[in-house]
């Protein structure tokens, strides 16, 4: 088995080592001399390349020549295609121009747009907010009542002041143009300061003050519209209707005694006292009443005392606070213009269809003339000229009147008959000649 082993085993001589030995310092000493070498090829590479500017003897030029870059495919032009022409271009920047116009345009629209909804919505804004303010509710709280103090000095007038202060309404204690007088102010929006005085004006007179007004009155219309040595109370009213003429004044004539105008057994004495504390017939004192309504826009009315002044004070407030919505409520539509599909017309059309709905409006403006009755006159006579056609076949008048007395009327269920007071009717208003007549 030794034996075996040391005839495989590979055994090396001492003079191998050596050759190999060798063969390694050969194989070092050429790869350090291929270093070397290429290191000082580099080296005079880079000592070349540093003396290129300077002209050596010993270098030709052609080996510094740099040769051109090769041409990219990328960049070079395309022999198919053209260049534009001078109009192709303009054409170009005119379609661009045109382009941008157009935007402008869409973006300016769509600004006027949006600026007109939100104009619209702020109209909408105010108006809401100018339609709840003229509410009477709110409108209330911005009249206030103006009182004369010389009314305060008569028995009875703290009804007055407290009832408006249960309402909680706003009241002033002011000196009036005219005295004894009662006056109303209304203040105006947020956007408008300040505010107007209403055109009404309630002056309260007792008995005996009436008197003497009404002998002043008489005087000046005796003496041809003099206003000399009027009374106390006729003078101020004159200057301020003189100045504001659209003033509305109620004479508002009380008296302590509250059966002054009726005794027990309800005969009328204002006008005998009236002519007993003026000394004047009856004629005159309604001539002077004439004068101060129709002339001088004076109402004149009889109170019992201070409780009937303030129910009239009270009512006048009231009346005064609703005007501002009324108006800007009639102003939207015209008041008499109900909707509802009876107010509109009917359509005709070119092959008449539409016709019988209108011989049926025209019947039903009659009155106490029924949508029921109408159908049923219509029904028995498609048209007008149908129907004068059956009146003049007929002799006599009673025939005629009478008719469409004996038509059917069938509503909900029941029939009746037209009768003969709508049978005449409708006789009278397609026969009569006469524009005044009454049909009724």
């Amino acid at each position: 088995m030794s034996a075996g082993r040391r005839v495989q085993t590979w055994e090396i001589s001492e003079s191998e080592d050596s050759d190999a030995e060798t063969k390694l310092d050969l194989n070092r000493d050429e790869s350090g001399q291929k270093a070397t070498i290429s290191t000082e090829e580099d080296q005079s590479s880079d000592h070349t390349c540093k003396t290129l500017p300077s002209s050596s003897p010993t270098i030709p030029d052609q080996a510094f020549t740099l040769s051109p870059p090769r041409p990219d495919r990328r960049c070079t032009p395309n022999p198919a295609k053209k260049r534009r022409t001078k109009e192709e271009i303009e054409a170009d920047r005119h379609a661009v121009r045109e382009r941008k116009e157009a935007r402008e345009r869409q973006r300016a629209t769509r600004a006027q747009e949006k600026e007109e909804s939100r104009q619209e919505q702020q109209r909408r804004r105010e108006d809401a907010e100018n339609v709840k303010r003229l509410r009477p509710e709110n409108c209330l709280k911005s009249l206030t009542v103006c009182v004369d103090p010389a009314l305060l000095q008569q028995d009875g007038s703290d009804i007055l002041l407290d009832t408006l202060a249960a309402f909680e309404w706003r009241y002033t204690i002011e000196n009036q143009q005219v005295p004894h007088s009662i006056t109303w102010i209304r203040d105006l929006p947020q956007a408008e300061a300040g505010s107007v005085e209403e055109e009404q004006v309630a002056l309260v007179l007792g008995l005996n003050d009436f008197v003497d007004m009404v002998i002043s009155v008489k005087k000046m219309l005796d003496s041809e519209g003099e206003q000399t040595a009027m009374g106390s109370f006729l003078s101020p009213i004159l200057e301020r209707l003189n100045r504001d003429a659209k003033k509305v004044v109620t004479l508002l004539v009380t008296d302590s005694q509250p059966d002054y105008r009726t005794d027990a057994c309800g005969v009328h004495l204002l006008d005998e006292m009236l002519q007993s504390k003026s000394g004047m017939e009856n004629l005159d004192i309604k001539e002077v009443l004439v004068y101060l309504q129709l002339c001088k826009n004076i109402t004149l009315v009889f109170l019992d005392g201070w409780q009937e002044v303030t129910n009239h004070v009270c009512a006048v407030t009231k009346a005064l606070s609703k005007r501002p919505f009324k108006l800007l409520t009639e102003r939207a539509e015209l008041p008499f213009c109900v909707d509802g599909s009876w107010a509109s017309g009917v359509r005709v059309e070119r092959d008449g269809s539409g016709l019988i709905q209108v011989w049926s409006r025209q019947i039903q403006q009659l009155n106490r003339v029924s949508p029921a009755v109408a159908s049923a006159v219509t029904a028995a006579y498609p048209s007008p000229q149908l129907l004068l056609q059956a009146y003049q076949s007929l002799e006599s008048e009673e025939d005629r009147k009478g008719l469409l007395a004996g038509l059917l009327i069938k509503n909900g269920g029941k029939e009746r008959r037209v009768g003969p007071e709508i049978s005449a009717r409708v006789y009278r208003c397609f026969t009569a000649h006469n524009p005044q007549l009454v049909l009724d």
